[in-house]
């Protein structure tokens, strides 16, 4: 009985730490930075409860909705929040409105997913997972940023990429030896242990990966229409 519900508990772990990050964020500003690392915690659960199901021939559609729920939270509410609460937060009514619009694509993106899932092998948009871990380590690089501007515009671009048409590879099927998923519990421990010790470090590491996936998506997406249009270019004579 465990076994079957075992999925489930980690994704309601996952959105376990969507509270908690926004509860930092909140709450004790000061230590605003630990939020991220509950995102990037929640991004590893998420990564889990899917294969663990498929794994244990344990998927419902009780389940795929609990954690599209869960995902909403913690990659959609909580990286924006703690985006607001670390930078956009002395821009008044526009920081509320930016600070609104990304959860609010992040819904609509998981509410298309679920109706479409898309072409098999890729995600049509940027996944909310994604997309809410880059936002959320992306605060953490307010220092080296001159305008709090252009963390603004990084806000709301991650949000059209969540909508967008553009594919991104899903590697969630992709096949991976059961003995890792009995390691998984250890890794997770050795990243709450790194996070405690390099509370901002670690996360902007993070970062680096994310980043590279979306711009990835974007990437293919150009080089793909450029050999469309070239393509369908008349030839001339």
């Amino acid at each position: 009985m465990f076994t079957k519900s075992l999925p489930n508990c980690l994704t309601v772990g996952n959105l376990f730490l969507g509270i908690m990050a926004i509860l930092l964020a909140i709450h004790v500003e000061q230590y605003w930075e630990y939020a991220a690392i509950m995102v990037i915690i929640g991004m590893l659960l998420d990564g889990l409860d899917g294969r663990v199901a498929r794994m244990l021939n344990a998927q419902s559609e009780f389940g795929k909705q609990l954690d599209s729920l869960s995902d909403l939270i913690t990659f959609g509410v909580a990286p924006a929040v703690i985006m607001y609460v670390s930078v956009l937060q002395p821009m008044g009514f526009g920081g509320w409105v930016v600070t609104a619009i990304f959860p609010i694509c992040g819904a609509l993106r998981l509410a298309r997913f679920n109706v479409h899932p898309g072409v098999p092998g890729y995600f049509i948009g940027l996944p909310i997972t994604a997309a809410g871990g880059i936002l959320a380590t992306l605060a953490l690089y307010k220092t080296y940023v001159d305008s709090p501007v252009i963390l603004l515009v990084a806000t709301l671009f991650l949000s059209y990429l969540m909508v967008s048409q553009i594919r991104y590879p899903a590697f969630k099927k992709t096949a991976i030896p059961k003995s890792v998923y009995w390691i998984a519990p250890i890794f997770l421990i050795a990243v709450a242990i790194a996070a405690i010790y390099f509370p901002k470090e670690l996360p902007k590491v993070i970062f680096i990966p994310l980043g590279i996936y979306a711009l990835y998506g974007i990437k293919k997406t150009l080089e793909r229409k450029k050999r469309t249009e070239e393509h369908d270019e008349p030839i001339e004579e």
